[in-house]
C-alpha cells in the first residue's frame, strides 16, 4: 500500500511540474513576442537615415497619390537617397506597383532583397513582402 502511495505522490509532484512548465512556457514566450512587437514598431521608414528632410513633403505626397505618380518620384529623386531608407521606399514602391505592374513591382523587390543584409533594419520588411513576391 504504501508502494501505490508513492507512486501516486511522485506522480501527482510531475503533473504539477509539469503544469507550472507549461505557465512558464506560455509567459516567456508572451513576453519574447512582445519584444518582437516593440522592436518592430521601432522601425518605421519614417525613423531611417538616406534620405534629405527636404524630400519629406514630396515623398508622402506622391506615395499617397498612384503609383505612376509614386514612381516618377522615385527616379526622380533616387540619386539623393541612400540605404536603409532608399531600400525603404523602394519596398513601399513595390507594394504601390503590385497591381499595375507586377513583374517591375518583383524585378525591384529582387533587387533590394539582394542588396539588403540580414543585420539591415529593413530586413523585416524584406521578409515580409516575401510571402507576396516569393523567395
Amino acid at each position: 500500500m504504501t508502494k501505490a502511495i508513492w507512486v501516486l505522490i511522485i506522480l501527482v509532484v510531475g503533473y504539477v511540474g509539469y503544469l507550472l512548465f507549461q505557465q512558464w512556457d506560455k509567459a516567456r514566450l508572451e513576453h519574447d513576442g512582445l519584444k518582437k512587437e516593440e522592436a518592430a514598431a521601432l522601425v518605421s521608414g519614417d525613423s531611417l537615415p538616406g534620405m534629405p528632410q527636404q524630400f519629406e513633403t514630396g515623398y508622402r505626397a506622391a506615395k499617397t497619390k498612384s503609383a505612376s505618380v509614386f514612381q516618377d518620384w522615385f527616379k526622380q529623386n533616387e540619386q539623393y537617397l541612400s540605404d536603409p531608407r532608399k531600400a525603404w521606399i523602394e519596398l513601399e514602391l513595390c507594394k504601390a506597383m503590385i497591381r499595375e505592374n507586377p513583374t517591375e513591382a518583383k524585378k525591384i523587390y529582387t533587387s533590394v532583397k539582394g542588396r539588403v543584409p540580414p543585420s539591415s533594419p529593413v530586413y523585416d520588411k524584406v521578409k515580409e513582402l516575401e510571402k507576396t513576391f516569393g523567395p
